[in-house]
């Protein structure tokens, strides 16, 4: 089941009372993520419970349970029926772990670093200064540490890695890598929906586990291959398709250049790299300038960016052509083909 978003809505701000409430969403959303980091959701999956039972479950003593639950049930993600707690129809596709298109391991990642850094924005745009950012040299570490950004980054492309399977023309492609893919969640998508095709990923070492794992899991260890080193640092693979998901918008526009160029000489004639962000001027910028925000607040020099400056790296890098198409909800794919 792919996600499907509709653009955000923006209520009338002339009215004091929408102001209010607008200026106060940030509540509603700290619920939410608040319920996703107790296990609210995987809790009330197939066993519906009174106020009191899901406390119970949950190990929740404080005395404002019952108002927390109430108000998820006004919010919308939980529903009460007879007097018990049921996940509403977004929760149980969503916020179930292990469900097709499971948003939680995102949702966790934005409460433990998104939420707390936008109390930096303030300060970052007054000095520049971003104390959340994340050294692009500065790897997770730890197996808890790297399950929590694989569990991150899966939520974000998991719906986009499904759509990606019929966006683009894959049978006859041969090696497809993905760049900065963690433990291959993407390609995983793809190489399982083109049995034709093989592939690898190309991340920091630190990696390799997770993705030898995960590939296993999804029976597909026979058909790919880990590549150990830094995106932006080393050489890429030799292959017939690159993507590049979610990884140029985290770096300024030199480093993003340099990259574009790489990925030209690591590809063969005829070969293809795909891009997908959410490019300025695209989509509803709402969505890709909140998103442009979030990124200067935990990179350092990130920032969504324009499809014509996609274009015009791509083009100076020697790629004979650049299509673009929407992709999933936000996303922008961009066909760089070397010809």
């Amino acid at each position: 089941m792919t996600l499907r978003t509709a653009p955000c809505v923006i209520p009338d701000l002339r009215s004091g009372d929408n102001l209010l409430r607008f200026g106060t969403l940030f509540c509603h959303a700290k619920i939410v993520l608040t319920a996703v980091e107790l296990g609210v959701f995987p809790a009330l999956d197939g066993a519906p419970a009174t106020g009191g039972e899901l406390a119970r479950r949950l190990g929740l003593r404080g005395r404002g349970a019952a108002d927390f639950f109430r108000t998820l049930a006004a919010i919308g993600v939980l529903d009460c029926r007879d007097g018990r707690y049921h996940n509403s129809a977004g929760a149980h596709d969503y916020l179930v772990p292990g469900r097709p298109g499971y948003l939680g391991g995102f949702l966790l990642g934005a409460n433990s670093l998104l939420y707390p850094a936008y109390d930096g924005l303030a300060e970052a745009l007054r000095t520049g200064h971003t104390p959340f950012a994340q050294s692009p040299t500065r790897p997770p570490r730890g197996r808890r540490e790297l399950e929590k950004y694989a569990a991150m980054k899966d939520g974000l492309h998991d719906s986009v890695g499904r759509d990606l399977t019929h966006a683009f023309p894959w049978p006859g492609r041969g090696y497809v890598v993905e760049l900065g893919g963690c433990r291959g969640n993407v390609l995983g998508h793809v190489l399982r929906a083109h049995p034709e095709l093989t592939g690898g990923v190309f991340d920091l070492p630190q990696f390799e586990p997770l993705f030898t794992d995960h590939m296993a899991e999804r029976g597909l260890a026979s058909r790919t291959a880990f590549h150990g080193g830094a995106v932006f640092a080393a050489d890429l693979p030799a292959a017939d398709v690159l993507i590049c998901g979610h990884v140029l918008c985290r770096r300024p526009p030199d480093d993003r250049r340099k990259l574009v160029h790489k990925a030209f000489h690591a590809l063969g004639d005829g070969g293809v790299l795909l891009v997908y962000d959410r490019m300025l001027g695209e989509r509803d910028d709402r969505e890709s300038l909140v998103a442009g925000l979030s990124l200067l607040l935990v990179t350092d020099g990130g920032g969504e960016y324009p499809l014509t400056a996609l274009t015009e790296d791509a083009l100076d890098a020697g790629f004979g052509s650049v299509t673009a198409t929407p992709l999933g909800a936000f996303d922008t794919l961009a066909v760089c083909t070397k010809e």
